[in-house]
């Protein structure tokens, strides 16, 4: 007998919503379920990811993060052992706040959810064993790491600041330094008052700001560091170390009432010259000729060029975050601003990775290669998940530019205002800055460099924010230039 109408409109309404139904149940528990788990309202997956035994972190043999087992409800206990030292790359992992640095960047291998770590979670199931996650091995060397954090912290209790270190010939990180700094540990406890607590203490309306990497995340003006990347500008240009510049002690420009001074007040170098060299004019950091050399050599248009050449604008750090984006102004430059902004000064502003950066860049023969912290990444039984390779990131100047760079800065180390940096028995290349800020509070201390000259290892930036030294004693070799000169010996002694 024939199906009625109203039947087989019930049977088709009927289809259609088991229809609805599969696909619904399809859609939140394949598409939607990595959403869900990962939802902060999902407390029973937060304390099962925070009860499991996550990955170490390392910097060779040193331990930087691992867990402990408990006898509390949670199971495990992270612990930072190298403390604020390292906090600003580890980062922290809490229960109440989240993750931050390396503990966020690669919180699927550390937590063992990688796609890459499925086999070993089907062998600990299948075992009865709990689920460990992997390693991530940083390719921070602590000795450099060390030298750069006791440097800085000798500036004084209250003393801002923060040093990259770099491998310039294939972008390895070898030490990144921040202070004043913070201990992971704090927040990685499971008495959950005492965290919240210590959370709040670390986030005053102060300018203090412990949690703040200022190696990658404070952009200030590089001051005369950045005469570097004039200077490069320059000799692409088809300038010449022996051409001459004005060394007067200030340089009026016309329809603008305030002239550009040397940082001393003096005529270029102290000698008294109405002309000064190139060489010299680095050696001694003269803002006066580099004015003189920008305004009849160069244009906004090429100091912009050649600052994204080596890395201005762009976002380039992938394993740590958030990194800060380092900036030349936009726009036409008239010529009080284009002298400002060649000697590092108006809306230029840099980070401390940038300007380690430069110095490795022109160390490489000009190449710049992409900063990299996280070196390789293991499984709990030790085996390689990722191995990571050296990458090219720019062609920042030529060779030939590179050389005759590197050529004047190891003349302000053996003869300018880098003389603090020497090292006995090794050629070390190097850049001072020091940088004006709000008239209310004082001058930032800059220093750039790399060593060996002639077979680079390591490249270095300073920048001393805050510290104890009176005004006028701020400097950037007397201040920075001294950390920069320890991290460049940790690393060759090796």
């Amino acid at each position: 007998m024939p199906m009625n109408r109203p039947v087989r409109v019930l049977s088709l309404f009927c289809l259609v919503l088991f229809v609805a139904l599969m696909a619904n149940v399809t859609y939140q528990q394949y598409f939607k379920a990595s959403s869900y788990n990962d939802s902060s309202e999902n407390q029973r997956a937060k304390q099962a990811d925070f009860s499991r035994q996550r990955g170490a972190i390392l910097a060779g043999r040193t331990t930087l993060a691992d867990s402990v087992p408990t006898n509390d409800e949670y199971k495990f206990q992270r612990r930072y052992p190298k403390g604020a030292e390292y906090a600003p790359i580890t980062g922290f992992f809490s229960y109440v706040f989240g993750s931050t640095g390396i503990e966020s960047s690669q919180d699927g291998v550390l937590s063992g959810d990688d796609d890459r770590l499925f086999m070993n979670r089907i062998t600990d199931l299948v075992n009865n064993n709990q689920p460990q996650g992997g390693n991530v091995e940083l390719t921070i060397n602590p000795k450099v790491q060390d030298a750069g954090w006791n440097a800085l912290r000798a500036l004084g209790g209250d003393a801002q600041g923060a040093a990259v270190a770099i491998d310039p010939r294939t972008g390895r990180i070898l030490g990144m330094v921040s202070t004043p700094s913070f201990d992971p540990s704090d927040l990685a406890g499971h008495d959950f008052g005492k965290v919240q607590k210590a959370y709040k203490a670390l986030n005053p309306d102060s300018s203090d700001s412990p949690m703040v990497n200022r190696a990658i995340q404070t952009t200030l003006p590089p001051g005369s560091t950045f005469k570097l990347v004039t200077t490069a500008a320059a000799l692409e240009a088809g300038v010449k170390p022996t051409d001459e510049f004005s060394g007067s002690s200030s340089y009026h420009i016309p329809g603008h009432s305030k002239p550009i001074i040397n940082e001393d007040g003096q005529s270029c170098g102290g000698i008294g010259a109405s002309k000064v060299t190139l060489q010299t004019a680095l050696d001694w950091s003269c803002n006066v000729a580099f004015t003189d050399l920008a305004l009849h050599h160069l244009s906004g248009d090429a100091l912009r060029t050649q600052a994204e050449k080596f890395g201005f604008g762009q976002h380039y750090l992938d394993d740590l975050g958030p990194q800060a984006i380092s900036r030349f102004p936009s726009g036409k430059l008239d010529d009080a601003y284009l002298a400002l902004s060649s000697i590092g000064q108006y809306d230029v502003a840099a980070t401390p990775l940038q300007m380690a950066m430069i110095s490795a860049a022109i160390a490489n023969g000009g190449k710049e290669m992409k900063p990299y912290l996280v070196d390789r990444l293991t499984s709990s039984k030790l085996d390689v998940l990722e191995q990571r390779q050296p990458e090219e990131l720019q062609q920042s100047v030529s060779p030939s530019t590179a050389a005759t760079l590197t050529n004047m800065m190891v003349d302000v180390v053996n003869h300018g205002t880098g003389t603090p940096a020497q090292i006995q028995g090794v050629t070390v290349a190097g850049k001072t800055g020091t940088a004006q800020s709000d008239p209310s509070r004082p001058p930032y201390a800059w220093f750039t460099s790399f060593a060996p000259a002639e077979n680079p290892r390591i490249a270095v930036a300073v920048l001393v924010q805050k510290s104890g030294t009176a005004r006028t004693d701020i400097a950037g070799g007397a201040l920075a230039a001294p950390v920069a000169k320890a991290m460049m010996e940790a690393e060759l002694q090796r």
